[in-house]
């Protein structure tokens, strides 16, 4: 059994963190009133972060092979959401949030394909603790694991 590509399934999977995160921009991008702090130009570093993530995801899917497709499609991707927001009252489309979104996508896109020590960071699996189970040590060291007594009467 190869164990070098993922399952059909587990590629499949992968694709649903880039496609969820895509539905909830244009959800927050299709409201007129969105809640944000009042700082200046808050909104551009959110535009940059959040299409960042967004390139990275769609970088790491599978059948990507190229990082400026990811950028591409991304970017695409930001200027249709711009192009949208002109069709939502009290929105309009303004072109330096695109370049954020371009420029997020091309920052983050370029810091995972070209720095071995990022890519290991994000690709680290988690390791959780399961709930329920005892520790491999306390249980091979059965001095460790509390006593029950029953009171004698």
């Amino acid at each position: 059994m190869d164990t070098t590509r993922p399952r059909p399934l587990a590629a499949t999977a992968r694709w649903l963190y880039p496609l969820a995160l895509a539905v909830l921009v244009v959800v927050a991008s299709g409201r007129s009133q969105v809640a944000a702090p009042q700082i200046v130009n808050i909104d551009k570093f959110a535009h940059f972060s959040i299409f960042g993530l967004l390139a990275t995801l769609v970088a790491r899917s599978p059948g990507m092979r190229h990082a400026w497709i990811a950028v591409l499609v991304v970017s695409l991707f930001g200027m249709s959401d711009e192009l949208r927001q002109s069709f939502t009252p009290g929105r309009f489309v303004e072109i330096a949030d695109w370049a954020a979104d371009t420029a997020g996508a091309i920052i983050a896109v370029t810091a995972y394909a070209w720095w071995s020590w990022y890519r290991r960071l994000l690709e680290m699996p988690l390791r959780l603790p399961r709930v329920g189970r005892r520790r491999p040590s306390a249980v091979a060291n059965d001095e460790t694991a509390p006593s029950v007594t029953s009171p004698t009467a």
